[in-house]
């Protein structure tokens, strides 16, 4: 049952305080709502005969082997660039050190 509070009538501190248990109310009840949430997720889960972390993850590509390197450091082989997002350090070296894009790109035939 809720029972009706004439706010005009507390002090300062008053409602200083009953605004703290209002917060944590409001967060004990997010917390308990979040909880029967997982359980219930958790339960469908094992029903199907998966985890939850299973289907969470499940088809999830991990973002570096996502995208195909299309540039190589000339002298490391382990250091390559997809070209796309921000240009690594070795690439701009490179750039400014006189070598064209076209002599970094992955497959291009090198002159022997």
């Amino acid at each position: 049952m809720m029972s009706i509070i004439d706010l005009n009538m507390l002090s300062l501190a008053e409602l200083k305080t009953l605004e703290k248990d209002v917060a944590k109310a409001i967060t004990d009840f997010e917390t308990r709502k979040r909880q029967a949430a997982l359980t219930a997720l958790n339960a469908a889960a094992k029903k199907a005969g998966f985890t939850l972390a299973e289907l969470v993850t499940a088809g999830k590509a991990d973002k570096k082997s996502a995208l195909t390197p299309k540039y190589r450091h000339p002298e490391n082989s382990e250091l390559a660039w997809s070209g796309r997002v921000r240009k690594p350090a070795w690439f701009k070296a490179a750039m400014e050190g006189g070598t064209a894009e076209s002599d970094l790109l992955i497959g291009r035939e090198r002159p022997s």
